[in-house]
């Protein structure tokens, strides 16, 4: 029997929960912090790494309170977080600044710019991230911050990604050299292959912008899959968390990534991960030359999710946050605008929701979109369009499933894993009819359980990965497509993708539109005084 620790970093807080690895999870605790935007900006998004690790110290010791256990007793600590959430640091691996979370997208023209040169350039990784290059990744951010912080440029030493730079200062670690990368982040985010020599180049790199001269030594260390240990816990912050010194702590990696190891990923599933945003995840089998490119799907990774396969990642960037504008806009929560929802039919609303309002991370790659909701009538409600938004996520993530099948990823099981399933059984419905195939949903909460499964690992409780899922992981709830609801959805979905490519690309046939979106957007921060 052992116990750990796995610790789970989301938008808004952490969770630490307190596994044993016979019993099942023992308990949990949470803290919270603040993320801070600003109404000149709607795309600033940044946080504070003295705010992450203030909330960690109490939510460790609320879940080994709420556990019941000696926190010495704990052998392991894992940690995950949000990403592409960025901070740049000094020589002794102190912020300079506040994290660029994974949903600032300031960098949206840096990305553009990067996109250019990457095709003008001949650049292979390009084609590795989808093609195109998003403003939520590492490089894009790290220019937008080098751009506008000129005068912190001399201070700088290195950007590490929220997982990394966690891992580090728990295993006090203050050379940057000496930090441990999560390949699940740097593949993913920052265009780094290793059967491409790493990183891009430095002419690539000095050629986009000679700010970036010399980064790409700054951005070495040790790149590593989560089965690799990146350090062990100082004493300094076993004491302020309540635990053992010297226990180990693996190389971290996405909230997402981990979420699915803690739904029970296998080959041919895909793992809906349902919360803020969406992270839609899946594993194949690692080809002896390369893993095949999915064209406008963000990552396709060797040794990602699970270490001993190619990891592929795609996602909408924004899913709970839609629906919480929604509630906020009507002056209500989430959990009241909901009741009543199960009533709905699909396509009764008269509604069709292009769920852009954050930009579209997959397969369009495309930060300069925004929201749009067709067939608004004088009698429409907000509760109307909250579940316009919850068809409009199930239509873009079939758009996005439908790629990955195109492209050789086999879709045999459909999981909604992550927070909003757990507690939205119309979402779950409505995914199934959209779909026209079942949906499984975990019966109990997975949060932080992947993170505990990879803590489990470096303690050597299990000897695989698998072994420590069919132990741990909590099995599924099946929901099936309602065949009249699903017949109509089919006709909606139709329509929808039609509009998707419409609207989302510049060069969509017919009328013009494809110019409507980033115009507006354009328009409006011009209108604002502000980039």
């Amino acid at each position: 029997m052992s116990i750990v620790a796995g610790v789970d970093f989301g938008t808004l807080s952490v969770r630490v929960s307190i596994f044993d690895s016979v019993k099942g999870r023992l308990g949990a605790g949470a803290g919270e912090y603040p993320l801070f935007r600003t109404p000149e900006d709607p795309d600033h998004a940044t946080q504070s790494h003295a705010d992450h690790m203030a909330a960690l110290a109490t939510a460790t010791q609320r879940a080994i309170e709420n556990a019941g256990v000696d926190g010495h007793a704990i052998e392991a600590i894992a940690l995950d977080t949000t990403g592409s959430s960025v901070i740049p640091v000094d020589a002794h691996l102190d912020p300079i600044d506040d994290y660029y979370l994974w949903c600032d997208h300031r960098a949206w023209r840096e990305a553009a710019e990067i996109t250019a040169a990457a095709h003008a350039a001949h650049l292979e990784a390009i084609d590795w991230c989808g093609g195109i290059y998003s403003s939520e990744w590492g490089f894009a951010k790290l220019l937008h911050w080098l751009r506008h912080n000129p005068d912190k440029r001399a201070r700088f030493a290195t950007a590490l990604e929220h997982c990394d730079m966690v891992a580090a200062v728990l295993c006090g670690v203050t050379d940057p050299a000496l930090a441990s990368r999560s390949i699940c982040a740097m593949g993913h985010k920052w265009m780094w292959n290793s059967a491409l020599g790493g990183l891009p180049p430095e002419d690539f790199l000095t050629g986009l912008d000679p700010t970036l001269a010399g980064v790409r030594a700054q951005l070495g260390g040790r790149y590593a899959t989560s089965d690799q240990i990146a350090g062990h816990l100082s004493e300094e912050w076993a004491a302020r968390l309540g635990l053992r010194a010297g226990i180990p702590i693996p190389t971290g990696a996405f909230d997402a990534h981990w979420d699915a190891i803690g739904a029970g990923v296998r080959i041919g599933d895909v793992v809906n991960v349902v919360g803020t945003s969406t992270c839609i995840m899946a594993i194949s089998s690692p080809n002896p030359d390369k893993p095949s490119l999915i064209p406008g799907v963000c990552g396709v990774v060797q040794g990602s999710i699970h270490p001993g396969y190619t990891g592929i990642e795609a996602g909408l960037s924004a899913t709970g946050d839609i629906f919480e504008a929604i509630a906020r806009r009507a002056a209500t929560s989430v959990a009241e605008l909901s009741k009543g929802l199960e009533r709905y039919r699909a396509g009764e609303t008269g509604l069709l929701r292009l769920t852009w309002d954050n930009g579209d991370r997959t397969v369009l790659v495309n930060p300069e979109l925004s929201g749009i909701t067709l067939g608004w009538r004088l009698t429409t409600t907000a509760q109307d369009e909250l579940f316009a938004a919850i068809e409009g996520t199930a239509f873009h993530t079939r758009v996005i499933l439908e790629r990955m099948e195109e492209h050789g990823v086999p879709v045999r099981r459909i999981i909604n894993g992550g927070g909003i399933p757990q507690k939205n059984a119309v979402l779950n419905q409505v995914y199934a009819n959209v779909m026209g195939k079942p949906i499984l949903v975990p019966k109990g909460d997975v949060t932080s359980l992947g993170s505990a499964i990879f803590a489990f690992m470096a303690a050597g409780a299990f000897p695989t990965i698998e072994a420590a899922q069919d132990q741990l992981c909590p099995g599924f709830l099946t929901i099936e497509p309602e065949p009249v609801q699903a017949a109509t959805s089919q006709q909606l979905f139709a329509l929808y993708r039609k509009l998707y490519f419409a609207f989302g690309q510049r060069a969509s046939s017919g009328a013009e539109i494809g110019d409507v979106l980033p115009e507006l957007r354009r328009i409006a921060a011009q209108a604002r005084g502000g980039n």
